[in-house]
């Protein structure tokens, strides 16, 4: 199931990776929370990280509702395929990363990789484009990487478990850019981003806990 397919993670390695990762997370949203507010007293500051304006409650509960049944979705295309126990495990305190990439890679990617100032059709365009970008980051496909680190041998697979994985990833990423563009965030906060993501991954987190996916603490 999608990020956490990947084995080994090297994220999940170690908890100080995860806590260091957690603390860039609060950072940028620290940032960004302060250049929100900045925006709202009336003094914008030009060089703020984009979509730190505000957004329509509906907005936030209509993108955290996509994103869980887009993972609903997810499950049970892995349900039907008969691969849902194919998954590998991790630490409880994994968690604590998958949130935070809610934050950065919502930033990242529908921040800042996006061309919206070029018409419409540049912007589906370019959101498309990237979405792609961001699949093909998410999930790797192999059966393992050797234990001397030569990637060069790596056993890469393309089956109906990796395309199903890679689509709907690929659907999350145009929900996520949906949610910064769409007529409910007329400002194009990237608040409705953040929930969406947040709310996808700690759904994520609980179906594989229901699966038995999640393993000690760290």
């Amino acid at each position: 199931m999608r990020v956490e397919d990947i084995s080994p993670n090297p994220m999940f390695d170690s908890p100080w990776k995860i806590l260091l990762f957690c603390a860039a997370a609060l950072y940028c949203l620290k940032i960004w929370r302060e250049d929100y507010q900045s925006a709202r007293r009336g003094r914008p500051n030009p060089k703020a990280l984009p979509g730190a304006t505000g957004v329509p409650m509906i907005a936030l509960w209509v993108g955290i509702a996509g994103a869980v049944l887009l993972v609903l979705l997810e499950t049970a295309g892995e349900i039907h395929l008969g691969v849902s126990g194919e998954q590998t495990t991790i630490p409880a305190i994994a968690l604590l990363s998958m949130l935070a990439a809610g934050v950065i890679e919502e930033i990242i990617f529908r921040g800042y990789l996006i061309v919206d100032k070029k018409g419409t059709n540049m912007l589906i365009v370019s959101a498309m484009g990237f979405s792609l970008i961001f699949a093909l980051l998410h999930y790797q496909y192999y059966t393992e990487i050797p234990e001397d680190g030569s990637w060069r041998e790596l056993s890469l697979v393309i089956d109906s478990k990796s395309l199903w994985s890679l689509f709907l990833l690929y659907l999350n990423s145009l929900w996520f850019y949906t949610l910064r563009f769409f007529r409910l965030n007329p400002q194009q906060s990237l608040l409705p981003c953040f929930a969406a993501h947040i709310a996808s991954n700690f759904a994520v987190f609980l179906v594989k806990l229901a699966q038995g996916h999640v393993v000690g603490w760290w």
